[in-house]
């Protein structure tokens, strides 16, 4: 009984999400409550406790919201300048091959987007391109579906690596390693699954080759990266590589057809500008001691006392997020963002009232989930805290045992087909993921890696994604024929996550017993 009533929350948000189809800010807020009355009733929270819980809530939830505000700020800002639009008109001139086509423009570039946007700006980018160079609609949004998966989690400029972080007070040094392995041999996976969806194992086979070279060499970039310290430039610096690697590659893929390779080189390097000015500005702060420093002596933490409830659940004493106000990565993005604007601005790439569209458009598109993860994020922080998420993972442990290794990243995958991202998933499931392992022994980080990695794969499938990618291929009413599709292929790379996170497990058990 307490099992259940520990669960409920995230039970009340898969109901009222999947079933009722609510958005994921009222299923969340539905969630926080149901957590709020739960703890008090049934697990001894009391006030203290809850006043501890919301403040720590708060800083988690901005240190989230911040990169996602900013980053979705900067995509705005090129987006606005037509710089998307450019990038995207540029790509189809590489080669007049499908299969090609389908690997950079909806595995390739679709990393890049994941990379400096997220937020289902991929599907929503590509697919309207793919239908107009000819592909099915079906095609067009399947293929940057599953082409950008595997870069969700360092992609959004690190959002949801920040939110797993976040809830399970664990360093990028420990899960980015882990992590960044799993999804990069799912992303070399990716690109051969990319080419089987457009023409078969014909294709696939034909391409094969090619799509392996990208693919470790995104892979590598994106590990390289994001265990360096860069976490969240990862996917989008794997994106750039891949692109520079892939077009080459593509002008010589003709299969027995020709190109007319027309590419507007100047207003092509102009719509990179402002990711140039990313990359710039963030080797200047982390590696330049002196401005790193001077950023970063700026911070706001908070220290909480010990809190326990009437039944004898203890949360130790500790500090909270620390944010690193001027060296935030919300506000290296921020900076970027002005820099940017300036820049397109003198270029003459802003009509009238284009800053009022920037600045509008980022509100209404980041609102709802900015609602949504702050809610989630205060239930989660109840649950922890009320001793909920403790019996959850003990129910699991009994349960399951042994098994867990492999059923973890589908944990992870539940959760962001619930709540919609593996932001969200995160969220909700990374301090249950992070419990459950510490109760049955096993590797913290490899368990996170697996809770990621498998919500990031399944983001792609979560019915607002669909939805989004469905409407602008002229798929509107046929939903339910790109989730069938996306199953299967997502389906094979969670699976995979699961091969990898039992492997890993046990080299770590036999390192551990060396």
């Amino acid at each position: 009984m307490t099992f259940i009533l520990a669960l409920t929350p995230i039970l009340i948000i898969l109901v009222l999400m999947v079933g009722l189809r609510w958005s994921a800010a009222r299923a969340g807020a539905a969630g926080y409550l149901s957590a709020l009355v739960i703890a008090v009733l049934f697990f001894g929270a009391g006030l203290k406790l809850l006043a501890y819980a919301h403040a720590k809530a708060w800083f988690l939830s901005a240190d989230v919201l911040l990169i996602i505000w900013a980053a979705f700020l900067l995509y705005r800002v090129t987006d606005e300048a037509g710089a998307i639009r450019i990038i995207g008109k540029s790509l189809p001139h590489l080669t007049p091959d499908i299969g090609m086509q389908a690997l950079i423009i909806g595995w390739v570039f679709a990393t890049f987007l994941q990379g400096v946007g997220g937020f289902g700006v991929p599907v929503a980018v590509i697919s309207p391109i793919l239908v107009g160079l000819g592909f099915p609609p079906l095609s067009a949004v399947l293929i940057p579906s599953i082409g950008h998966g595997w870069a969700v989690t360092f992609g959004s400029l690190g959002s949801s690596f920040t939110a797993l972080m976040a809830s399970t007070g664990m360093s990028a040094d420990e899960i980015a390693p882990p992590a960044a392995l799993f999804l990069g041999i799912a992303g070399i996976f990716t690109g051969p699954i990319v080419a089987f969806a457009v023409g078969g194992w014909k294709t696939a086979r034909r391409l094969l080759l090619p799509a392996l070279l990208i693919g470790l060499l995104m892979a590598s970039v994106q590990f390289v990266v994001a265990t360096n310290g860069f976490w969240y430039i990862g996917a989008f610096v794997a994106g750039i590589f891949g692109l520079a690697i892939g077009m080459p590659i593509a002008t010589r893929t003709r299969n027995g057809e020709k190109t007319d390779g027309s590419i507007d080189v100047r207003a092509l390097l102009l719509s990179l500008s402002g990711y140039a000015l990313l990359i710039v500005i963030t080797l200047c702060i982390q590696l330049i001691p002196a401005v790193k420093n001077a950023l970063g002596s700026v911070s706001i933490q908070m220290q909480f006392p010990e809190t326990s409830t009437s039944l004898g659940y203890v949360t130790p004493a500790g500090p909270g997020r620390n944010i690193p106000i001027f060296r935030h990565t919300g506000m290296i993005l921020l900076y970027t963002s002005v820099l940017a604007y300036f820049v397109f601005r003198m270029a003459g790439r802003y009509k009238n009232g284009s800053l009022s569209n920037i600045l509008s458009g980022t509100v209404k598109r980041v609102m709802s989930s900015s609602v949504s993860i702050a809610s989630m994020v205060t239930m989660a922080v109840i649950m922890q805290h009320a001793g909920m998420t403790d019996t959850i993972a003990r129910g699991l442990a009994n349960a399951v045992g042994a098994l867990y290794p492999i059923i973890a990243p589908w944990i992870g995958a539940l959760g962001a087909f619930m709540t919609g991202s593996n932001t969200n998933s995160n969220v909700v499931f990374g301090g249950l993921q992070k419990r459950t392992a510490e109760l049955l022994g096993y590797s913290v980080p490899i368990i996170l890696a697996a809770q990621t990695a498998g919500a990031a794969l399944a983001s792609v499938m979560a019915p607002t994604k669909v939805v989004v990618g469905a409407s602008t291929a002229g798929m509107i009413g046929k939903e339910g024929d790109v989730m069938r599709k996306l199953l299967v292929y997502v389906g094979l790379l969670i699976a995979l996550i699961s091969v990898l996170t039992v492997i890993a497990v046990i080299v770590s058990e036999r390192a551990a017993g060396a």
